[in-house]
């Protein structure tokens, strides 16, 4: 009898070739009493159901607000929770994804729904589409770490006791081969799927489909375009790394392609629901899951009922907003703020002091941000902006004048002076190895939940995680446009996106355009790393250099000025500091560019050769 992919054993399929949990030769011939058959799994609807969310809830890879710790990795965000993360450099198992299991799961499903008279043939079509979609996921999720991996089709790998193993031993593809796979898998998934949106975006649909072949498509065209511009182009003899310049225009054609089609033709858009206050507006488009017209596929959760929830904003929120214990393990640092752009300059770095080296002073914290991008207020809380209707104190002390010098004043988090005056906030910011209390000047404001609960362990958030939405399809289409001369239509493209932020239209586009938009449309949703290293800019942004402005982490610290009997008696001036929590600048090795092969395996399938560096 055949066993159905929700088997209690795994078979684990390494690259081709199969390893099992105990010895294949007795292993594969045991009859569990819970193992269903496939009569019992195809013959309904409702489990057939069941599977396939099981296969929806074993793909989230890399950054996601699941695991709040891999914000605080890049330069995006810092640790505050305790002492100093101690990161100098970056493994080389980073975000690697190396999931044949759910391959082969997924191969097997597909076998049983086809096979299958209990639905009609549109909801197999449906059906199938959506398989196909996770398993082309899986695959470029191992391509970006990876490179080419063995492609196994719809094959479902059984091992016979005395056969020859060579025989499920697939060599790797060359890394242009798996782009291609998965840009061609895409292509007929559109074809089969449903074109409608559903209810939070939780089902890939035709749209996600063409979306994930946009971006792979982008990916192998930055690829083929940058690796090869490198002094030394990270490759491999058998191109399962590296792919050939000449490849580039064509993916970037079928990039753009994809993004346009998905920009023209499906019932998604930029949402821009509250123009006259452009920072909620960001806010929402990201975290509101009710009539959102831009998400295009996201893993949702639900309360009550998934034990799904994330517990991000329990983690996360602000002391002075917390329902429970848990509250600012984490926060952005200024290297992300200060490259959104002010309305009428490009350079977006906080205005602290003046050309004379004098303290720049503010009648409120909050004023120093004032005619930034506005995707700033709706990704990051800044010093005494609001959160759920009340602000957010942040101030690291007092600078008190003194013999005319400043004299920095630090306290205890809520501390006050004799005059009643606050001298550290709550919040702090601090540089002490104290938990619970924020040290990079900034709290998270994307996908923290506002509602009442939230942030309780007892409850937790139901946010949910985008993976694909609308400003993609438009910064894919302008990026495609600009790699082929057509700067009109890459210039339309990217001012779409700057438009709805309140920032000035570009004239022309460069890549550094494109890299600086992608930076902060798309901050803590997953891009950063990738977009670095298929550009070939990771190990030059993070060089590991001390005091470096993009490989060392800072933080901004507001003080109270307390200087009494002048005009500047109870304003607001900011020190731009080494972030205390990060002792070392972040290093990119070369190295890193590709996740290392585990030997393991390599053991189990000789055919498997190593990535460079190895």
């Amino acid at each position: 009898m055949k066993k159905s992919s929700i088997s209690i054993f795994k078979v684990l399929v390494l690259a081709g070739g199969i390893t099992c949990i105990s010895s294949c030769s007795d292993f594969l011939e045991r009859q569990p009493d819970t193992i269903m058959t496939d009569d019992q799994i195809f013959g309904d609807e409702v489990m057939i159901r069941s599977v396939l969310a099981n296969y929806y809830g074993r793909v989230s890879w890399g950054q996601h607000i699941g695991d709040d710790y891999q914000y605080t990795i890049l330069d995006e965000a810092g640790k505050s929770d305790g002492g100093p993360d101690n990161i100098q450099n970056y493994g080389n198992e980073l975000w690697r994804v190396y999931d044949y299991t759910l391959i082969r799961d997924v191969n097997q499903f597909l076998q049983g729904l086809r096979e299958t008279t209990a639905l009609g043939d549109e909801e197999k079509q449906v059906y199938e589409a959506e398989a196909r979609f996770l398993r082309a996921w899986t695959y470029f999720n191992m391509a970006r770490g990876l490179g080419g991996m063995p492609i196994v089709g719809d094959e479902v790998f059984e091992y016979e006791s005395g056969m020859d193993i060579t025989t499920l031993q697939y060599p790797r593809s060359t890394e242009a081969g798996i782009y291609d796979y998965i840009i061609a898998e895409c292509e007929a998934i559109s074809t089969l799927a449903s074109d409608e949106t559903n209810a939070h975006s939780a089902r890939a649909n035709k749209w996600a489909a063409l979306m994930l072949k946009a971006r792979a498509a982008i990916y192998a065209g930055s690829l083929a375009n940058y690796n090869n511009k490198m002094p030394n182009p990270i490759r491999t003899a058998g191109g399962e790394v590296g792919i050939p310049a000449d490849r580039a225009a064509g993916y970037y054609e079928q990039a753009l392609a994809a993004a346009q089609d998905v920009i023209a033709n499906s019932p998604y858009g930029l949402q821009l629901n509250k123009p006259d206050d452009l920072e909620r507006n960001f806010y929402e488009t990201l975290s509101i899951k009710e009539n959102n017209t831009e998400v295009i596929w996201a893993q949702d959760r639900i309360y009550p009922g998934t034990n799904q929830q994330t517990a991000f904003t329990t983690r996360n929120i602000p002391g002075s907003h917390a329902e429970d214990i848990d509250r600012a393990y984490g926060g952005p640092i200024l290297n992300l703020v200060e490259d959104f752009e002010y309305t009428d300059d490009r350079n977006g770095d906080i205005h602290i002091r003046d050309n004379q080296g004098n303290y720049i002073f503010y009648d409120n914290p909050l004023d120093a941000f004032a005619n930034k991008d506005a995707r700033l207020g709706g990704t990051v809380i800044l010093p005494n902006a609001l959160f759920k209707g009340t602000p957010v104190e942040l101030q690291a002390g007092q600078k008190v004048w003194n013999n005319g010098a400043w004299q920095t004043i630090l306290g205890q988090p809520g501390e006050r002076d004799t005059g009643g005056r606050l001298v550290t906030a709550a919040n702090g910011p601090t540089r002490t190895n104290d938990q619970y209390i924020n040290k990079t000047g900034f709290f998270f404001r994307k996908f923290l939940d506002e509602a009442a609960g939230a942030s309780t362990r007892g409850r937790n958030s139901e946010m949910w995680f985008p993976r694909f939405r609308f400003a993609e399809a438009v910064l894919i289409a302008a990026e495609a446009a600009m790699e082929l001369g057509q700067q009109p239509v890459a210039v339309g493209y990217i001012n779409q996106v700057r438009e709805r932020a309140g920032i000035q239209p570009l004239s022309s586009v460069t890549l550094d355009d494109i890299i600086q938009e992608r930076r902060v449309e798309f901050a803590f949703e997953n891009h950063r790393y990738w977009d670095l290293k298929r550009w070939r800019k990771a190990h030059l942004v993070w060089n590991g250099v001390a005091n470096s402005p993009t490989a060392q982490q800072y933080a901004l610290f507001p003080y109270l000025v307390v200087a009494p009997g002048t005009p500047n008696d109870g304003k607001y001036v900011f020190d731009r500091l080494v972030f205390s929590n990060s002792l070392h600048p972040r290093l990119f090795e070369l190295r890193n560019y590709y996740n290392f092969i585990d030997l393991a395996w390599q053991n189990a399938n000789p055919k498997i050769v190593l990535n460079p560096f190895q």
